[in-house]
C-alpha cells in the first residue's frame, strides 16, 4: 500500500465548516481525508464521508493518536472510538500525532500499542507526525523500517526540512507535507508570484507543484470550494529546474507549529 500524494486536511476546522469543506472536496475528486483526535472533528468527517456515497474502499482516511491515548492500554481503545465517530470499520492510516517527550510513556510503548492496532486491522497502516530523525530511528527500531508508512511534518517553501526529509526517503518512509502554505504566508512571495505568473498558475498551486515533485505528499485545507478546486491542479502543474532552484533559495527556517512539550528538537 502507498500513501496518496494529494488529500484534504481538516486542521482547525469544526462543525458545518468541516463537513461543507469535506463534502465538497469529495465532490471535486479528492479520495485522501487527514483528520486526528485533537481536531475534536471525526464524527463530522465520518458524516460527510457517509453523505458524499462513495465507498469506503474507494476512500483514504488518516487519523492521529492524541498524547493522551499513548499507553498501550490506552490506545487501541480510543481509535475504536475514532472508528465509531467516522463511521467507519478502519482506517487507512493512523498516526502518532507528536512525540511529545517525557508525557510519561515511552515510544517504544506507543509503537507497540500502534502495531497491536494494525495487528487488530483497526488501522491498514501507521506512521508518525512531527518527529525529527532520532525519534524516527527509534520509530523503525521499535516496530521495523517497513511498517512506518509516513512521518507528517511541517514542511513549506520557508520551511523546507532537507535533512530530515532526506533522511526519511533514504529510509523509504513517504514525507507527508502539511502546512504548505505556512498559514498562507507564502502566497504572498514574489518569488513564488513571478513562477506563478510564468505558469499561469495560482501561488498555493505552485507551493504543492514544489512539494509534489519533490515526492512529498500534501494535505492542504480550505473552506472554499473554488480553492479545493484550484489547489487539485497542482498535480498537473511541472515546474522548471530553475522554478524549484528559487524556490530552494526560500528556506528561512519558518516553523508555524512548535509547541512546547509536544515537539521535539528539530533537526
Amino acid at each position: 500500500m502507498s500513501i496518496p500524494s494529494f488529500g484534504v486536511g481538516t486542521f482547525r476546522l469544526t462543525g458545518q465548516t468541516v463537513i461543507t469543506s469535506v463534502r465538497s472536496a469529495l465532490d471535486l475528486g479528492y479520495r485522501a481525508v487527514d483528520t486526528a483526535q485533537i481536531y475534536g472533528n471525526e464524527a463530522e468527517v465520518g458524516q460527510a464521508i457517509a453523505e458524499s456515497g462513495i465507498k469506503r474502499s474507494e476512500l483514504f482516511v488518516t487519523t492521529k493518536i492524541w498524547t493522551d491515548n499513548y499507553a498501550r492500554n490506552k490506545l487501541v481503545p480510543s481509535l475504536r472510538d475514532s472508528l465509531d465517530k467516522l463511521r467507519t470499520d478502519y482506517v487507512d492510516l493512523t498516526l502518532i500525532h507528536w512525540p511529545a517527550p517525557g508525557n510519561g510513556v515511552e515510544l517504544a510503548e506507543y509503537m507497540a500499542a500502534l502495531a497491536d492496532a494494525k495487528a487488530l486491522g483497526l488501522t491498514r497502516q501507521i506512521g508518525i507526525s512531527n518527529f525529527n530523525i532520532e525519534l524516527t530511528r527509534q520509530a523503525i527500531a521499535a516496530v521495523g523500517k517497513n511498517e512506518i508508512a509516513t512521518n507528517q511534518i511541517e514542511l513549506s517553501p520557508y520551511l523546507q526540512n532537507r535533512k530530515l526529509a532526506s533522511f526519511l526517503q533514504e529510509q523509504g518512509i513517504t514525507v507527508t507535507s502539511y502546512m504548505t502554505l505556512a498559514y498562507g504566508k507564502v502566497l504572498k512571495d514574489p518569488v513564488l508570484a513571478r513562477i506563478a505568473e510564468k505558469h499561469q498558475a495560482t501561488v498555493a498551486q505552485v507551493a504543492l507543484a514544489w512539494a509534489l515533485q519533490l515526492g512529498y505528499a500534501v494535505i492542504p485545507s480550505s473552506t472554499k470550494r473554488e480553492n479545493l478546486a484550484s489547489n487539485l491542479l497542482a498535480r498537473d502543474l511541472r515546474l522548471d529546474a530553475e522554478d524549484m532552484a528559487a524556490i530552494a533559495q526560500l528556506e528561512r527556517n519558518g516553523r508555524e507549529v512548535d509547541p512546547a512539550g509536544l515537539a521535539p528538537d528539530w533537526d
